[in-house]
C-alpha cells in the first residue's frame, strides 16, 4: 500500500471538486472572518498543519497576533465584534457536535448578526474546514508553504 502523502495524487477528481467548493465557501463571506472560523475549528480539532497555515494566511491579511493567540479562548477575550462572536460561537458548536448540541444557543447569535444566505454560507465554510481537518489530521499531512512535507 501506498501512504496518502498528497490528497490530489491520490485522488485528483474528488480533491478538484473539493478544492472548489472549498473555494468558493472562502469568498462567501468576509477574508478575516473566513480566517478566524478556519483557525478556531482547526484548534479545536488539533489540527497543527491547518493552524499553521491559516494563522499565515491571516496575517498576511492583516491580523493581529493577539487576536490570532486569543482564538483559543475566544468568550473571555473583549477584542471580537458581536459578528465575529456569533461566528466563533457556531463555529464551536458544529466543530463540537459530538460533545453534545449547543447549537441552539449559538443559532440565536448567528441569526442576530448574519443573513439566511450568510448563515448557510458559514456552515458550508465550516464543514469545509473541518473536512480539511480530518484530511490533514487523518493522513498526517504537513505542508510548508504549500508543498507536501513530511510531518515529524
Amino acid at each position: 500500500m501506498t501512504k496518502v502523502t498528497d490528497p490530489f495524487a491520490a485522488s485528483p477528481q474528488l480533491m478538484k471538486q473539493w478544492m472548489a467548493v472549498s473555494l468558493a465557501a472562502e469568498k462567501s463571506l468576509e477574508k478575516s472572518l473566513i480566517e478566524l472560523v478556519k483557525i478556531r475549528s482547526s484548534i479545536l480539532n488539533g489540527c497543527a498543519n491547518c493552524i499553521n497555515m491559516h494563522t499565515a494566511d491571516a496575517r498576511a491579511h492583516g491580523e493581529t497576533e493577539q487576536r490570532i493567540y486569543l482564538l483559543a479562548a475566544w468568550h473571555e477575550a473583549p477584542v471580537y465584534t458581536p459578528r465575529e462572536r456569533a461566528a466563533l460561537g457556531w463555529t464551536d458548536a458544529l466543530t463540537r457536535l459530538s460533545q453534545g448540541h449547543t447549537q441552539v444557543e449559538a443559532r440565536a447569535a448567528l441569526d442576530e448578526h448574519f443573513t439566511a444566505e450568510e448563515q448557510m454560507n458559514l456552515t458550508v465554510m465550516i464543514n469545509v474546514i473541518n473536512g480539511w481537518n480530518r484530511i490533514a489530521v487523518g493522513f498526517d499531512l504537513w505542508y510548508e508553504g504549500g508543498v507536501p512535507a513530511k510531518a515529524a
